[in-house]
């Protein structure tokens, strides 16, 4: 999703400015939750690494693919915000339910 091709989006009532860093931000927390949740006992840093290096690779791919998508600085910035926000809603529901 995140390396398909722009195109002209036409304006729901829905849209506002800022959409696609919400977008961004709700993929890599979905993102980080499942990748926990797959691996629940990987080191904080590792988990965070990995998940930088996937959200740098992502807005570098939309760079260079030529599809209408540009990297933007603060794409990263919400994918890193979501990841973290998927992986301490993990932590806060195990340690809650578990």
């Amino acid at each position: 999703m995140l390396l398909k091709p722009g195109e002209e989006n036409q304006e729901y009532w829905f849209m506002f400015n800022g959409l696609d860093k919400v977008l961004h931000l709700s993929i890599f927390a979905a993102l980080g939750f499942c990748f926990i949740a797959t691996f629940p006992k990987i080191k904080f840093s590792y988990f965070f690494q990995i998940i930088l290096i996937y959200a740098f690779l992502t807005e570098i791919l939309q760079e260079e693919m030529g599809f209408g998508r540009s990297m933007e600085t603060l794409d990263i910035v919400a994918d890193t915000i979501g990841c973290l926000i998927g992986y301490y809603t993990y932590k806060f529901l195990i340690k809650r339910f578990f």
